[in-house]
């Protein structure tokens, strides 16, 4: 396993880390799905128990991931686990999660939320806060001095911004002043990372790195689903009605995963490695972090640790996926 700093502080993240969404399950906030399928907390813990096992050392939370859930389970998992959690680098985010607060990014709730946070997660710090998205209404000013604040007294080590829109990543990262951004990134769509985009300058003139979320594109780069049959998700799963799971939207995608797979190998550990190592060859790129369910899941993500993609490899891939 490599590892490689974040922005220009002294922490530093495996290449291959873990987003810890999928341990939530099902969830809503707000009326609406923000979860996936429930999981089973051992099968979790034998996926944790192999990337520790493998040299990962960061794990992606949220305060949103089932409503304090995911930071729960975990906290257990390495306790289960007899690992020192200060050992690790655990990251966490506020902004999705209302409660009670009329916007989620109010000072008073971002201050609960750490607190909540530091309870579910079991520890007296965060090693990476993020804001979880750049829809700060009039509470940007204030939410940065909240964050500072929570900087200064030791309960957070980085700060980072997460947004969906280089718009918002403009608006936020001068008031911000994040090490660590992170969005969505994968070969099917990599707006934020390829050459020439804004955030890459953005990046070389705050001095961020990115933290790229969705580098599998949801499971879709694995050749998983069969347009024949699309999957069919439950109430309380986000992938519910997404058109990129459509059969018309597999069907497409097919025969370029079988171009993929007919140059870089055929089984789900290929596909897996290409697709991660695409993202971690450009530019600014700390690290990947893929969902995981289980042992089997994360075992496949770690394919990634020592497959090598040549220049004429990476043209290949966004010809291809274009």
């Amino acid at each position: 396993m490599k590892y490689r700093k974040i922005g220009k502080t002294e922490l530093e993240v495996s290449e291959i880390s873990l987003g810890c969404w999928t341990m939530g399950g099902l969830s809503w906030v707000n009326g609406n799905a923000n979860g996936w399928a429930n999981v089973d907390e051992d099968e979790v813990i034998a996926g944790i128990k192999a990337a520790l096992d493998a040299g990962v050392n960061h794990f992606d939370n949220a305060d949103v991931y089932g409503n304090g859930r995911a930071e729960r389970m975990l906290a257990r998992a390495l306790n289960k686990l007899g690992v020192r959690s200060d050992s690790v680098v655990i990251a966490t985010k506020v902004g999705h999660f209302p409660g009670t607060a009329a916007h989620a990014y109010e000072p008073a709730h971002i201050r609960h939320q750490c607190e909540q946070s530091l309870t579910n997660l079991q520890r007296d710090h965060i090693d990476i806060y993020y804001f979880h998205h750049g829809s700060f209404g009039p509470h940007l000013e204030d939410a940065a001095a909240t964050l500072d604040a929570l900087v200064a007294a030791g309960k957070v080590r980085v700060k980072g911004q997460s947004a969906y829109s280089t718009a918002d990543f403009e608006m936020a990262i001068p008031v911000v002043r994040p090490a660590a951004l992170q969005s969505w990134a994968h070969a099917l769509d990599d707006q934020f990372l390829r050459p020439g985009a804004r955030l890459q300058e953005l990046m070389t003139e705050w001095g961020c790195t990115f933290v790229a979320f969705s580098p599998l594109a949801q499971g879709r780069l694995l050749d998983k689903y069969d347009p024949t049959r699309p999957p069919d998700f439950d109430p309380g799963d986000h992938r519910l009605g997404s058109h990129a799971f459509s059969a018309e939207a597999l069907a497409a995608l097919k025969p370029k995963l079988e171009a993929l797979k007919a140059r870089f190998g055929p089984s789900t550990e290929d596909l897996s490695a290409v697709a991660q190592r695409y993202i971690l060859n450009l530019d600014h790129v700390a690290c990947v972090i893929p969902g995981f369910r289980n042992e089997r899941q994360v075992k496949c993500n770690l394919s990634a640790v020592n497959r090598e993609l040549s220049p004429d490899d990476m043209d290949f891939i966004r010809e291809t996926l274009r």
